[in-house]
């Protein structure tokens, strides 16, 4: 029934337009309009909708295109699509991925946060990192049993991590060239003592910095350290003497 009084308020609608002396513009817009309210919710149309309106998403950029050349070739293209950007002088690098120069920071600073800690205890770590290229100082935190030993190694992997990406920096050529240990607050709290005595405990905290530069790499520090190791060879000793042997050392080794 209900498809039956559709068809017939539908042909009375078109009946109604057809009556009257409209444009074939208006009467098309409204037959749609018409059409579209009588239509089914099934899942065909709903599918048949959805794939329309992807296509016509799809066709946009190309007749957007399209129309910008149609106003370029009749003179009325847009006076801000007409300006070029400068041309870069000579011998200066384009801005462009591949000719961008990247700006490499001197050094990178980071921290961890205030934590629960003594100072004197967080200090000790600092002086085992301090001068420590960073992947050594980071494998020294995997392999300490100190309790802080896992957050100041976070630390370090966050900062080696940011001088890399942000800064620019050669990871293997970071070194930890400053270490120091900043105090945190201190909180006091009751401890409860026999004999109706009481006192004061207090829970420090404290924090780490770090200061990460470039320095020399492992194979660039053991060729160093090969180097003034023969340096320290001038000559082979008593053997390319001609002369007697002196001071042999005693008889006997005993």
């Amino acid at each position: 029934m209900n498809a039956t009084f559709l068809l017939r308020r539908l042909a009375q609608s078109r009946a109604t337009l057809l009556s009257h002396t409209v444009a074939p513009s208006i009467q098309r817009v409204a037959f749609t309009s018409l059409q579209q309210r009588s239509i089914s919710f099934g899942p065909t149309e709903w599918i048949k909708g959805k794939l329309r309106s992807s296509l016509r998403r799809e066709d946009k950029a190309s007749e957007v295109e399209a129309a910008k050349a149609e106003r370029a070739e009749r003179g009325q293209a847009n006076l801000f699509d007409a300006i070029k950007p400068p041309a870069p002088l000579e011998g200066e690098p384009e801005n462009t991925a591949e000719g961008k120069q990247k700006v490499v920071a001197a050094e990178h600073r980071y921290s961890t946060a205030s934590f629960r800690i003594s100072p004197r205890k967080l200090n000790m770590l600092a002086r085992q990192v301090a001068g420590k290229p960073i992947d050594a100082a980071i494998l020294q935190m995997v392999f300490s049993d100190k309790r802080a030993s896992k957050r100041i190694k976070s630390m370090l992997v966050v900062a080696r991590d940011h001088a890399e990406m942000y800064k620019n920096m050669p990871r293997d050529k970071l070194v930890i060239s400053e270490a120091w240990v900043a105090k945190g607050k201190t909180l006091k709290r009751v401890d409860i003592k026999g004999r109706g005595r009481s006192g004061v405990r207090k829970r420090k905290h404290a924090r780490m910095h770090v200061v990460l530069k470039q320095g020399k790499t492992h194979e660039e520090l053991v060729a160093e350290a090969r180097a003034r190791t023969l340096r320290k060879v001038v000559a082979a000793g008593l053997v390319r003497e001609d002369k007697p042997i002196q001071n042999y050392g005693p008889r006997w080794a005993w």
